[in-house]
């Protein structure tokens, strides 16, 4: 089969998504969102530096994304060092499907959160809407135990935008884009964080 043959217009929606993409990436990188990561690294840094650890949990996409960042940061980014203790939250199938089926879906983060979180400890939920029922109820149960919260959001960047000490915010409608952009900023949060704990 050639392109001749396809009934979709490739070289339209490539054109197309080249364009959106570069409209987010250039609407991130003009807005706030440096402070906020700037923030967001203090946090980490913080957590690190008191023998803390960086939880990470989201759903489809964002679980993804979640596992994506917590292996930045316990194996490494660019270069050879020292692990960094990161944990996702979407890994255990069998505490998630035990707890959905006991507890009910929205609990399969919280309930990790308590069994697994300290004080002091650092939860980023990441949530293209902000809305997610079961990473709200994570950050409702970090903020009950002392732990300090984040989210990478979108859009407006729903009810966790309100919940969290941090929130990052790619303020899209597209998921997609927003993901892309939640990828990028994982990626700068984690060579930021290695260079300021000096390990790199």
């Amino acid at each position: 089969m050639t392109q001749d043959t396809l009934s979709v217009d490739v070289n339209a929606f490539w054109n197309a998504t080249h364009k959106a993409h570069l409209d987010v990436v250039e609407s991130v990188f003009s807005s706030s969102l440096k402070d906020d990561l700037s923030a967001l690294l203090v946090q980490a840094a913080d957590t690190i530096r008191n023998g803390g650890k960086v939880m990470f949990c989201g759903n489809g996409g964002s679980a993804a994304d979640a596992q994506h960042i917590a292996a930045e940061l316990s194996v490494k980014l660019f270069q050879d060092r020292k692990p960094i203790a990161g944990l996702c939250l979407t890994l255990d199938s069998s505490a998630i499907t035990a707890c959905g089926n006991d507890y009910g879906y929205e609990y399969i983060f919280s309930r990790q959160v308590q069994a697994l979180g300290r004080a002091g400890d650092l939860l980023v939920g990441i949530s293209t809407s902000g809305k997610s029922p079961n990473v709200i109820k994570a950050v409702e149960a970090a903020k009950e135990m002392g732990i300090k919260t984040a989210a990478l959001t979108g859009r407006d960047g729903g009810p966790l935008a309100g919940m969290v000490d941090v929130n990052l915010c790619v303020a899209h409608n597209d998921t997609a884009r927003i993901q892309e952009m939640h990828i990028t900023i994982g990626h700068m949060f984690c060579g930021l964080l290695e260079k300021e704990l000096g390990l790199v």
